[in-house]
């Protein structure tokens, strides 16, 4: 029998989870909470929105630098450190469960890791000790082509993997900096109602939450939630990879905007 964590996170605004920013405390409580929660991970994939890529990319250097992909931050935001290894085997592994599954998908054993790893990383495993790989969304941005992407990762033979999703389940960064209104407020918490029950409510079937996922943009407040879904996506590929109802749901305030997590624990025979 071999386990698979996998995590949909709402990863805040750039560095500011790591520069002590008070909009970001209670997300880096909950994602040090999880990582006391579980079994430390022998390796970490992380799909991270802040890359796209034509077909599925994965990162398959064995000591990947860092991209510091965010900009007009303080100069030691610069600086951050995560000298986490990178790890070839499994991203082999990863590139013949996307090809099997007749996916195009590309291996890249020069690009780094973006702040949707390292960010939420050095606050959850600040020894930067366990070997990761990243994983690309696909620049279509279509939800189907992110659920089957996690499918295909269901094959993945990897004793206690960590899969992160590393997006935001609110990103409307306008709405962000704007004056708190009963609108803003209102469509933020209508649309984190919707996902929660999407994900995590056991009367659904599974056919329907997928359907739900495919067809986010009828949900409310969709596009005022995501006026671009690159954020969200995330999530659908850790669905796809766990195809079930979420085990955990985590409901966190960010720059004081309601955003949500979610955990799934996935066995399967060896």
């Amino acid at each position: 029998m071999t386990a698979t964590d996998v995590l949909f996170i709402s990863h805040g605004g750039g560095p500011m989870p790591l520069l002590g920013d008070p909009g970001h405390r209670e997300m880096v409580d909950r994602l040090k909470e999880f990582a006391r929660q579980i079994q430390k991970p022998s390796a970490i994939l992380v799909i991270s929105a802040h890359w796209e890529e034509p077909v599925p990319t994965i990162t398959s250097g064995a000591n990947p630098s860092l991209i510091y992909d965010y900009y007009g931050f303080p100069a030691e935001s610069y600086e951050i450190e995560y000298p986490c290894p990178g790890e070839p085997d499994l991203a082999n592994q990863a590139y013949e469960a996307l090809k099997q599954a007749g996916l195009p998908v590309r291996l890249d054993d020069a690009r780094g890791f973006d702040h949707g790893l390292f960010v939420p990383l050095k606050i959850m495993y600040p020894e930067a000790d366990i070997p990761c790989i990243q994983l690309s969304l696909v620049n279509t941005l279509d939800a189907n082509t992110h659920l089957a992407i996690g499918r295909a990762l269901q094959t993945l033979n990897h004793e206690n993997l960590l899969v992160i999703g590393s997006g935001f389940s609110f990103h409307n960064m306008q709405a962000f900096f704007a004056e708190e209104t009963p609108e803003i407020t209102n469509g933020n918490l209508e649309f984190e109602r919707w996902l929660e029950t999407t994900c995590t409510d056991r009367s659904l079937s599974e056919a329907d939450r997928v359907n739900r996922l495919v067809h986010w943009e009828h949900a409310p407040y969709a596009r005022f939630c995501h006026p671009r879904e690159e954020h969200l996506l995330p999530l659908h590929v850790c669905y796809g990879l766990a195809s079930k109802p979420s085990d955990e749901h985590l409901s966190v305030t960010v720059l004081g905007k309601r955003a949500g997590m979610f955990y799934w624990s996935v066995c399967k025979e060896s």
